[in-house]
């Protein structure tokens, strides 16, 4: 996907043409010239995934960039829960998750993240077995976990529901 130009000017008129090579970038015409930096954070729903995804990791890894939301503090709580050791230092997160000592997330930090989900397959590709309660955490109204449970079938994981596990 490339970025395009738009427009959000009135009554000003852009340029004729915009060269193919000129539309890597995003170019607003206006009428007060525009100037300074903005600093992008990470995105919480990828940074969440990341973070799950480092309990595949033999090693020590650091994510940069990650943003300063609940939901983080969240998922590094379910990781620390698992034994996993974390250190944030700005927006740096360095995660060792070489001695996980724990298959089972407990309840009262599961059940307010939605993204809690994801540290099911990672925790079945280390320990094969993980005990993971039904997320929460989610305004958005009810969304059933049933594609997570057929994908983890499909890769060959024998699930169960039983008592909100």
């Amino acid at each position: 996907m490339e970025d395009k130009a738009i427009n959000l000017s009135l009554n000003v008129t852009a340029p004729k043409s915009i060269s193919e090579t000129d539309q890597s970038v995003l170019q607003i015409w206006g009428r007060n010239p525009l100037q300074g930096e903005v600093k992008i954070s990470g995105a919480k729903n990828s940074a969440l995934a990341i973070m799950a995804g480092a309990l595949l990791c033999s090693q020590d890894c650091r994510i940069s960039n990650i943003p300063s939301l609940v939901d983080v503090t969240r998922m590094s709580q379910i990781l620390a829960s698992l034994g996993v050791k974390l250190q944030i230092n700005g927006d740096i997160l360095d995660i060792d998750a070489r001695d996980i000592g724990q298959s089972k997330a407990p309840y009262d930090l599961v059940s307010q993240l939605r993204a809690s989900f994801f540290v099911i397959g990672p925790l079945l590709a280390r320990l094969g077995i993980a005990r993971v309660p039904l997320p929460g955490g989610c305004a958005i109204g009810a969304r059933p976990v049933d594609l997570h449970v057929q994908g983890l079938q499909a890769m060959g994981a024998n699930v169960r529901i039983e008592h909100g596990i």
